[in-house]
């Protein structure tokens, strides 16, 4: 009704301007009227579409739910664990249960393993639970406690005193991991330490650290097959601790060791333990560690679809890993992209349920070992990857997107910057954009479509310390999680998703020109699609 007015008066305009310029033309203005109502409809359509998606992603949200029944009642999703199949049932149900299609596609195999009881307890000289965990893949103690001294690994051996020291591992867990001289963070030293006193810890750190590298390239082993080594000599475990550089917090990886197992210990309780064999005292700890391997078992992607009406074999993709490493229960890596993704889909199949072209979601499987899932959906769909209109990935961490970069598409200003005019300003005011900006940098999902031509954008988030405190840690948890930020991000990529597939026009693929590497004078080269690794992790 507001708009009558303002159409009467162009329709008078123009009327009058087209007399004026020849009466033969007195159909143009009927022309240019409609042409300019079409444009003012399409534009309160956009409106209307954002305060739906706004209110609905407000006032019905369901990431904490999502949230909760993910990250706390699944787990952690390490590939070729029966979390992982969980995890992708339950994602397939949930779909359904909105009226959204979704299946999941297999995509492998991988070595399946199933984590059980850690426990690690100091028996000598004194009683101590510590803080300790398998890393993935470890063997186990096939259901009984092994108990033995502990021993550091020496620093001052050449190859051959390493040789002539490796016998003595046998009955012993031995200690592969430096002592760090400290577990604050240097944040933390930094605001409370004199100038004096933090040059002389950070000194101390890397004078120790580089004795360290320095004691691995001496006698010839790495990070991978030292371990192996200390086995075959008949050590009965492998203690390390990987420090993140944070209060209480380290990087839980994968074992490389094949007969015994592998244990993660807190940074306080392995320098306890250090520090007791340093000083003469054998500390002897006794170890339960549960766990068993499941042979090969499949790995899948998890798909989901709302279908469009117009053009329905183009393509708007939502993308992120479902899987993660398991020292938490993968709440920021990539707990928070996955269920951003799925509250984006309920929404838009709630406001939107007929789009223009399909939109597509993906919940990748085994990102974290090389981006397998959605390598292997690219290689299996060339029928969609042709036709892809945008793809929209988000994996790092729980805070609000602050970056999209053009990714070298040359022409993506023009289609991004369109779309994010429909965001609103609450939303999109911290966001910076890069345009054309540059294919380099690949660490996520979104690079499998990259390297297949497609325009694929990665939705970059603030940090909230996502690096040291949660990036594949055992601190990466459900209270960890940002609601606040990840509900902006859902109306984000829903108004995108919405935006991309209404737009009238395909997007261009025109790359930039790849600039001159500094380094070799030769062209840099645009990303190439690489195979996935379809059979992981199996001897």
């Amino acid at each position: 009704m507001f708009l009558l007015p303002t159409i009467l008066k162009i329709e008078f305009f123009i009327e009058h301007l087209t007399l004026r310029i020849h009466p033969m033309k007195k159909h143009l203005s009927l022309y240019l009227l409609c042409l300019l109502f079409s444009g003012i409809a399409y534009a309160q359509n956009h409106e209307t579409m954002v305060d739906a998606i706004v209110q609905e992603a407000s006032d019905n949200s369901q990431l904490e739910l999502l949230g909760q029944e993910l990250m706390d009642g699944i787990g952690p999703r390490l590939v070729g664990t029966p979390q992982m199949q969980q995890a992708n049932e339950w994602a397939v149900k949930k779909y359904n249960s909105w009226g959204i299609a979704a299946c999941n596609e297999k995509w492998g195999e991988w070595k399946g393993w199933q984590r059980g009881i850690t426990h690690v307890d100091m028996v000598h000289p004194r009683i101590k639970s510590l803080e300790a965990m398998q890393l993935a893949w470890s063997p186990g103690t096939k259901g009984k406690s092994v108990s033995g001294e502990v021993l550091n690994l020496p620093v001052d051996l050449d190859s051959v005193a390493f040789q002539n020291w490796l016998p003595s591992v046998k009955g012993k867990f031995v200690m592969v991991s430096m002592q760090q001289p400290t577990g604050r963070p240097d944040e933390n030293w930094e605001e409370y330490g004199t100038e004096e006193s933090v040059e002389k810890m950070k000194e101390a750190r890397t004078k120790q650290a580089t004795a360290w590298y320095q004691l691995y390239q001496t006698i010839g082993y790495t990070g991978r097959t030292l371990p192996i080594a200390l086995e075959n000599a008949g050590a009965i475990g492998i203690l390390s601790s990987n420090w993140s550089r944070g209060f209480g917090v380290n990087k839980i990886f994968g074992a490389y060791t094949k007969k015994v197992p592998s244990i993660d210990i807190g940074l306080e309780d392995y320098g306890l333990l250090y520090r007791l064999v340093a000083s003469g005292v054998q500390p002897k700890i006794n170890v339960r560690a549960d766990s068993k391997f499941n042979g090969n078992v499949p790995t899948f992607n998890t798909i989901a679809e709302i279908r469009g009406t117009e053009k329905p074999d183009e393509y708007v993709i939502l993308s992120a890993h479902f899987d993660s490493w398991d020292g938490g229960t993968g709440a920021t890596d990539n707990g928070t992209g996955t269920i951003m993704m799925m509250e984006a889909m309920r929404i838009l199949k709630l406001v939107y349920p007929n789009p223009k072209r399909t939109i597509l979601v993906g919940h990748w499987g085994s990102e974290e070992q090389g981006l397998n899932g959605s390598r292997a959906f690219v290689e299996d769909h060339p029928e969609i990857i042709e036709h892809t209109q945008a793809v929209f990935n988000q994996d790092n961490g729980t805070g609000r997107v602050v970056d999209i970069s053009g990714q070298g598409f040359l022409h993506s200003y023009d289609y991004i910057s369109r779309w994010l005019y429909q965001v609103p300003d609450d939303v999109k005011d911290e966001i910076k954009t890069n345009f054309p900006g540059s294919p380099a940098g690949g660490g996520s999902d979104y690079a499998a479509f990259l390297a297949a031509g497609v325009p694929a954008f990665s939705l970059s988030s603030t940090s909230w310390d996502y690096g040291k405190y949660t990036w594949h840690t055992n601190r990466d948890t459900y209270d960890k999680i940002v609601f606040d930020d990840v509900k902006s991000n859902v109306i984000l990529v829903a108004i995108l998703a919405y935006m991309a597939s209404e737009d009238p026009e395909v997007t261009s693929r025109e790359k930039i020109v790849m600039p001159t590497d500094k380094r070799t004078n030769a062209p840099m080269q645009w990303p190439t699609p690489r195979s996935p690794t379809r059979l992981g992790g199996v001897d």
